[in-house]
């Protein structure tokens, strides 16, 4: 076997032939290689083949996976070519993308392990610059996007936000709930941003959604009732029983403070004090967690609250009384949230007062909700992926660069590793 057959499998060149490789000055293999002859002479943004029009300004190198410990670089002449529809443009390069200075082969391995690993990491393996890694990854998804359909066949969505950075910098993105995919991601927090997704989705594409779950968010729900008139719009499960804990917690806050001015009053007056507003202080989990995860602890301190503060006991089995409502759902859940929107409209407890008007208010979505077992739970799962990636890179500074990260992660369409015929 000739050695340029046995260079050119070495560095997995299919569409390029090996003319020469030599060890340069700097210890690092230069491969010269030319396009094979059925790539040779081809417009670089439409293909076709085309007239030359000269040889090129110089010789260029690109950045090609490393061999052992010694970095590679393919070496190769740029001619020019006519192009009756591009003009005049620099030829098709097969094994790189046009103006880059990687080899295709390059940006997956960087793309896969940034998938993997931190991009810290990722650019100490590969000796290349921090920020590189972010604009391989952008460049790989580019590619991927431009060959793929992600919006194919969508019909249940989720739409939510997650905070990518300190200072409220916010990005929005939407969930396939079929297929369990990161469908879109853009950066913003308002209705603008979730325009953004349904202009990229089409009208006809737009009026094959049938459901959209999400929070109770007003900015979300403007854009879904433009775009997506006669889609079911379901409320967030989690984020109704959000609300019912945070009302829980300002009742403990209330209790506590008055727990905690009954102390002070002890000891102007020389009693002693009943340690109550410590015992509430130290409430909150055991009345934040659900009943079957609490441990002995917390349990005995459930006891203490329901004998010493019915106030505050009423406002947990409010909140518990509203879990149950999502735990039963459908018909059942939907008689059972009318059951408990009486009981809290007549609890004498401002905080659930408001919450039941808060819940009518929403009531629509809420059934929805019910009655098609819709929830946030698969898109809170991708938010915390993403919040993975964000740590594992030690944050982004460009939050195009995260999106990509993240729709390359979570997309569906990881890259493969070079010479490797399955997904890993």
């Amino acid at each position: 076997m000739q050695n340029r057959i046995v260079w050119a499998r070495l560095l997995g060149l299919k569409d390029a032939v090996v003319e020469d490789v030599v060890l340069d000055t700097d210890g690092q293999i230069v491969a010269h290689v030319r396009p094979a002859a059925r790539q040779a002479l081809r417009c670089s943004r439409c293909l076709r083949r085309c007239p030359g029009y000269d040889r090129g300004l110089r010789r260029r190198r690109w950045r090609h996976l490393d061999a052992g410990t010694l970095m590679v670089h393919l070496e190769a002449s740029t001619p020019r070519v006519s192009c009756p529809t591009c003009g005049v443009v620099t030829c098709h390069i097969p094994w790189a993308r046009a103006g880059t200075g990687h080899t295709l082969d390059f940006d997956h391995q960087v793309a896969w392990l940034a998938t993997h690993t931190s991009k810290t990491a990722t650019a100490a393996l590969i000796r290349i610059a921090w920020r590189t890694v972010g604009a391989i990854v952008t460049r790989v998804w580019a590619d991927i996007d431009a060959c793929t359909d992600r919006f194919a066949n969508v019909s249940r969505i989720g739409i939510d936000e997650i905070s990518y950075k300190k200072g409220h910098r916010y990005l929005t993105i939407v969930v396939d709930h079929d297929t369990g995919r990161l469908l879109w991601a853009g950066v913003g927090q308002d209705a603008q941003t979730v325009d953004e997704f349904f202009d990229a989705l089409g009208p006809e594409r737009c009026a094959q959604i049938t459901h959209v779950s999400a929070d109770a968010a007003h900015w979300i729900a403007k854009s879904v009732r433009t775009h997506c008139p006669n889609a079911v719009r379901c409320a967030d499960a989690f984020h109704v029983v959000a609300w019912a804990t945070k009302a829980l917690d300002q009742v403990r806050r209330d209790a506590w403070n008055a727990a905690a001015g009954r102390a002070r009053n002890s000891a102007v007056t020389g009693r002693n004090s009943t340690g109550a507003a410590k015992r509430l202080k130290t409430a909150r989990w055991a009345l934040w967690k659900n009943p079957e995860d609490l441990t002995v602890r917390q349990h005995d301190k459930l006891v203490w609250i329901a004998k010493t503060d019915p106030r505050l006991w009423r406002a947990y089995l409010l909140k518990e009384g509203l879990r149950h409502v999502f735990k039963v759902k459908g018909a059942v859940g939907r008689a059972a949230l009318g059951r408990w929107l009486t009981w809290a409209a007549r609890c004498r407890i401002p905080a659930f007062v408001e919450l039941a008007r808060t819940i009518k208010r929403n009531r629509t979505e809420i059934d929805n909700a019910l009655d098609h077992n819709l929830s946030n739970a698969l898109i809170e799962s991708i938010n915390t992926k993403i919040r993975q990636l964000t740590r594992t890179a030690y944050g982004f500074t460009n939050p195009e660069a995260l999106i990509a990260l993240a729709l390359l992660a979570h997309g569906g369409y990881r890259p493969q590793l070079p010479g490797r015929t399955t997904h890993t």
